[in-house]
């Protein structure tokens, strides 16, 4: 008897966790900022319409048809497909493994603020010496002596043990039950915090930068490509995780109304992370007078700007520690829902091929995942070899996935047949524009987002140093040829239940 959600609460709670990660507090900031600021909301609402909401429905619909995982999901349509929904479910257990690193460095910097707490260290205002003693430096990707990082090794066993700890029972009794807690948490926490980076001294510099419209690039088609990436980036789709959760719906659920809350849950709280982070940076290049890009692009917003604006939230060292360790638990959270997700994908579609228990094939993921993690525990691994992974699976691989997908599905599955499946029990129906935009609309955009993803990675390499060009062929290549190799493998191996009949 296969699982189903308790509540649709709890399943909107855990769908909305997966989508929400750390990627939102700096990727969408960012991405608005550089690509013509306010003017960037309009191409990011449109790839909203045209591609999350459209695929969000698709992947419950057909997940809750099919009652299984990806790769149920597409052997069903034809056998030798079943090798793609292999190498979506590849992605997040790739994923994971750098992205646990990532959540090491927030879980590491909540015990930090524990130790600003009590007087022991006092750190927040010059969080610079502590960050680079956690993720210490390499000249580069292949300087694999350079050392490892005790501190992230150490976190990151903790992270994947919380992982393993909440996915091996399941969908009602560990994700819908943490989901259920720890995401409101978050938002309502992250919503707090926004309120108060607003009152910052600064902030209107701050928000100004980020929603300022520069229309000169709206006609940009690279403003265009950003903002479908950033979308399918944040919303977790083609990766396996939806059509997993989908799997799980009651029969008679609403999948519309939970695909647009989900969607918009997520949108929400990109804009959230939006108007945090920039807030806190107005505050920073006021009080400063330094740039807007002073503290990174990527995670150095979280882990360097963050602790600075916190120790100026208050005077007492207790307060700024209590508060630093508030936000990072926040990081943390957000980390932890996006990564159980990651882990459920495949595990969801290893038990429909598979006869092996939950507990034990969720064991074996969390061993293999964390050995792969230690590769990111390395100074080379976090500084460099994470970026390079990243680029290479989230610019081609997924967004190519995305494509695949909606192909496959729309025409051999057939969206009329969907569009029934979804309609059947919700209370908002889908009309015909929902087939058109994935039968033509849908599949163009997507095959444009891949194609200038893939040029921009081969041309890239032309402006690297040798060093560059063999890290990107070793780590960037090579992890999609491992993914490939991998996914042959699976697909060959035969079906021990009867889920494929």
């Amino acid at each position: 008897m296969r699982e189903n959600w308790q509540s649709r609460k709890g399943f909107i709670f855990a769908a909305a966790g997966a989508a929400i990660g750390l990627g939102n507090l700096w990727r969408f900031p960012f991405q608005a900022y550089k690509n013509g600021g306010g003017a960037f909301l309009l191409p990011y609402l449109v790839a909203l319409i045209t591609c999350a909401i459209p695929l969000m429905i698709m992947e419950y619909a057909y997940g809750r048809k099919i009652r299984g995982g990806s790769v149920k999901a597409f052997s069903k349509l034809k056998k030798k497909f079943e090798v793609v929904g292999w190498v979506q479910v590849m992605v997040p257990i790739i994923v994971m493994t750098y992205y646990s690193a990532i959540i090491s460095v927030s879980l590491i910097f909540m015990v930090y603020s524990l130790g600003h707490a009590l007087g022991i260290i006092n750190w927040l205002s010059n969080p610079g010496p502590v960050m680079g003693m956690v993720v210490g430096s390499a000249e580069n990707a292949m300087d694999l002596g350079a050392g490892i990082s005790i501190y992230i090794l150490v976190a990151v066993i903790f992270v994947w043990v919380c992982n393993w700890l909440i996915v091996r029972k399941g969908i009602s009794g560990g994700i819908e039950k943490m989901s259920t807690i720890f995401t409101p948490m978050l938002m309502i926490l992250m919503v707090i915090f926004m309120i108060n980076a607003i009152r910052l001294q600064g902030a209107a510099i701050g928000l100004e930068a980020l929603f300022r419209p520069d229309f000169t690039k709206i006609l940009d088609p690279s403003i265009w490509v950003s903002a479908y990436a950033q979308v399918f980036f944040s919303t977790t789709l083609a990766v396996g995780v939806m059509i997993a959760y989908g799997s799980y719906l009651h029969e008679k659920a609403d999948v519309v109304n939970s695909a647009f809350i989900t969607v918009f849950a997520n949108a929400s709280f990109d804009l959230i992370a939006g108007i945090l982070v920039f807030s806190t940076l107005g505050y920073l290049v006021n009080d400063m007078g330094v740039e807007f890009t002073s503290f990174g692009t990527g995670a150095g917003v979280a882990f360097i700007a963050f602790p600075i604006a916190i120790s100026t939230m208050s005077s007492n060292v207790v307060i700024q520690g209590l508060l630093g360790f508030i936000f990072f638990f926040c990081l943390f959270i957000a980390g932890i829902s996006s990564s159980i997700s990651m882990l459920e994908s495949f595990t969801t579609a290893a038990l429909d091929k598979f006869n092996i228990s939950r507990k034990k094939l969720v064991s074996i993921i969390s061993i293999v995942g964390l050995c792969g993690s230690v590769c990111f525990a390395s100074y080379a691994g976090f500084n460099f070899i994470l970026d390079i992974v990243d680029a290479y699976v989230g610019n081609i691989v997924i967004a190519g996935l995305g494509l695949v997908e909606v192909i496959l599905i729309s025409y051999i599955y057939g969206t009329k047949e969907l569009r029934q499946e979804a309609n059947a029990f919700s209370d908002f129906k889908v009309g015909k524009w929902w087939e058109y935009l994935l039968r033509y609309f849908t599949p163009v955009l997507l095959g444009v987002v891949v194609i200038t993803n893939l040029f921009n990675l081969v041309t890239g390499l032309f402006n690297q140093d040798m060093a560059g060009i063999i890290s990107n062929i070793v780590f960037g290549w090579g992890t999609v040829v491992i993914m490939i190799g991998a996914s042959v493998i699976f697909y060959k191996r035969k079906w021990t239940t009867n889920a494929h009949q």
